[in-house]
């Protein structure tokens, strides 16, 4: 069974919107399907081929969540070492060929946001970080070249 590793933000960011549409948009689409039934004719009625859509799409996002849920990893960084780079961990950077420094928080795949400064332990920046310790370089291939990286810190 495929574990989906996440932080315990993560897990809770998931289980609510799990449960939001359990509770909330499950019963409002399921609504909106038989009021758009109650207009008559349903081959022609595109309300109703909207409703059932979009009651289609709730049904597969709920599914989806629930096998993410059960098969959650939940990682608690507080109970690691900082001497390496592990899932969890912030890590702030210097970029030696720009001279700027990033900081990147490794997370699970559902909690990647960028602007944020949170990445995918998937992502070729994260592999490459995993596992180093303070001080090291790093070569990535990024979009935009090859990038060097030092490590600068790394904290819970």
């Amino acid at each position: 069974m495929q574990r989906f590793p996440m932080t315990k933000e993560g897990y809770i960011k998931l289980k609510a919107e799990f449960d939001h549409l359990k509770a909330v948009v499950r019963p409002q689409v399921i609504n909106e399907v038989a009021t758009a039934r109650a207009h008559g004719d349903l081959k022609e009625n595109a309300e109703y081929h909207a409703a059932r859509e979009k009651q289609s799409f709730v049904e597969g996002r709920i599914q989806e969540l629930e096998g993410k849920l059960g098969a959650a990893e939940v990682i608690d960084p507080s109970t690691l070492s900082t001497e390496r780079v592990v899932f969890g961990m912030t890590v702030e950077v210097l970029d030696l060929d720009a001279d700027t420094t990033k900081t990147y928080r490794l997370v699970g795949e559902d909690e990647s946001d960028l602007p944020q400064g949170k990445i995918s332990y998937k992502t070729p920046l994260a592999k490459a970080l995993i596992g180093k310790e303070i001080d090291d370089e790093v070569t990535v291939n990024t979009p935009g070249g090859t990038r060097t990286l030092q490590i600068l810190s790394i904290t819970k």
